[in-house]
């Protein structure tokens, strides 16, 4: 292919910019989580036919009915694109086949060994293949792999299911990795106008997915591989997660000092350069912080490669739920109670404020962890009315307690309660005047009337505060 071909994909590249510009291909979107749905609606809005894909047939009736299952998103939304006309939803991912380009949003968790798994991406790839067939430069498709993964997957995993078929790269097949960026519940930063990294497996690739997003997303910023771009969303994933590992590891030990450690983030903040304030908690939670790390750190291994630092900062994340235990049965002890039969309420089941998001939440640990030790323990977040049984396999489904909301004979029945995630809906001031006992993770008790004197910040805790010192000045609230 001559470099001019090369940098505008030749006849097929070029037929599928003019496609794009005249809105007149369907985009395909595999994997209708927030991510898939944020990306599925900026594309509707900017004009194009949307079919979502996703092997959840409810979730699949339930938005072909105008019901978002994701609150964070706009209870709206999903009546908002049905009103369109342009948006609809499919379990019969083989319908992929008739889509000019196709938006690979599907999960990469951790399996048992916290090695990466990339079942999703692979199968998907695989079945795209199939229906893609065999084409040619009048009939050009666009793929894009937007869900997280390790430095290589597009190249090494995708590229050859897709190949599969007949397809050839750069003459009827255009590849690349752009990285999905949502902070679910976050309002300044949207899909839309959060700038979207594009890196192509040729220079046409990116130039035609860059062409793409361009339409629907304020910002592009291309970049010279599909790998930069795929070590990128890792490297911003993993800058967050060594921070929160050191203040979460600076908790323990000022803790321990009997210093606030609210307080010490807060003066250490007072300086306008060469810091940047991250906040601790119980733990990690999330679809990205709790597992990218691992990715990149599996990545070295396969190449012989240390990544001690990494790894390090995920033991301590990890090791967070289990030293905030043991504060709650210290705290306990120290009041004559056992932990053993004792009754416990987790307040706050989502991983972050105000979002009914789930997903690796440190919630699940300390609940399993303190039922081990035989108490009874209960949880509350009015965005999770109860649990799933995919959250817990094998264990019992559990209910919001949500009378402690408004009365405060059930609140002051529990011998403790850990403050795990700090939802605005909760009344702080209520929570430390009730409660015989608080375990409180988020710094959310901190002021002397237990308001704790901030607002909820975005990756837990919360964002400024004063006085009260390491316990808020109550006998009944215990940091950790």
């Amino acid at each position: 292919m001559s470099s001019e071909a090369g940098r505008s994909g030749g006849p097929g590249g070029r037929a599928l910019k003019a496609r794009i510009d005249a809105r007149d291909l369907t985009v395909g979107v595999v994997g209708l989580g927030y991510v898939g749905l944020g990306i599925a609606a900026a594309l509707v809005r900017a004009g194009f036919d949307v079919l979502g894909l996703d092997l959840d047939a409810d979730r699949v009736g339930r938005l072909n009915d105008g019901i978002t299952d994701m609150p964070h998103l706009g209870a709206d939304l999903a009546a908002d694109l049905r009103a369109t006309g342009r948006f609809a939803a499919s379990a019969e991912l083989d319908r992929m086949g008739g889509c000019g380009a196709v938006l690979i949003c599907v999960p990469t968790p951790l399996d048992e060994r916290r090695e990466p798994d990339l079942s999703a991406v692979a199968g998907t790839a695989e079945r795209l293949g199939r229906v893609l067939g065999a084409g040619g430069a009048d009939d050009p498709r666009l793929v894009v792999l937007e869900s997280t993964t390790w430095p290589g997957t597009t190249r090494e995993v995708l590229l050859p299911a897709l190949e599969s078929g007949g397809r050839r790269l750069g003459v009827d097949l255009f590849v690349a990795f752009s990285p999905e960026r949502e902070d679910p519940g976050r309002r300044d930063f949207t899909t839309a106008n959060t700038p979207r990294l594009v890196g192509g497996l040729d220079e046409a690739s990116r130039d035609v997915a860059a062409h793409l997003y361009r339409a629907a997303v304020s910002e592009v910023v291309p970049v010279s591989s599909a790998e930069v771009a795929e070590a990128a969303k890792l490297l911003e994933n993993i800058y967050r997660a060594v921070n929160i590992a050191m203040v979460n590891e600076m908790k323990t030990l000022l803790t321990g000092l009997g210093i606030d450690i609210w307080e010490v983030i807060d003066a250490a903040s007072t300086k306008p350069f060469g810091f940047q304030p991250f906040r601790p908690g119980p733990g990690l939670g999330g679809h990205c912080i709790p597992i990218d790390p691992f990715y990149m750190a599996w990545k070295a291994r396969q190449a012989g490669l240390p990544a001690r630092f990494i790894a390090l900062a995920g033991e301590v994340n990890h090791a967070m739920p289990a030293w905030v235990v043991q504060r709650t049965r210290a705290a306990l002890e120290a009041r004559g109670t056992d932990v053993r039969g004792a009754r416990l309420l987790v307040l706050g089941l989502a991983y972050k404020p105000d979002v009914a998001d789930v997903r690796e939440s440190p919630s699940f640990a300390l609940i399993d962890q303190l039922t081990e030790l035989g108490a009874q323990v209960d949880y509350q977040d009015p965005h999770v009315p109860r649990t799933a049984p995919q959250w817990r396999p094998g264990k019992p489904e559990l209910v919001s307690a949500d009378a402690v909301l408004h009365d405060d004979a059930a609140l002051a029945a529990y011998d403790a309660v850990i403050l795990a995630t700090n939802h605005s809906a909760y009344d702080y001031a209520r929570l430390a005047r009730v409660a015989r006992l608080v375990v409180d993770t988020r710094g959310a008790l901190r002021g002397p009337d237990g308001t704790g004197g901030g607002r909820a910040a975005g990756d837990g805790g919360f964002d400024g505060g004063s006085g009260g010192g390491p316990d808020g000045g109550r006998d009944n609230v215990v940091p950790a």
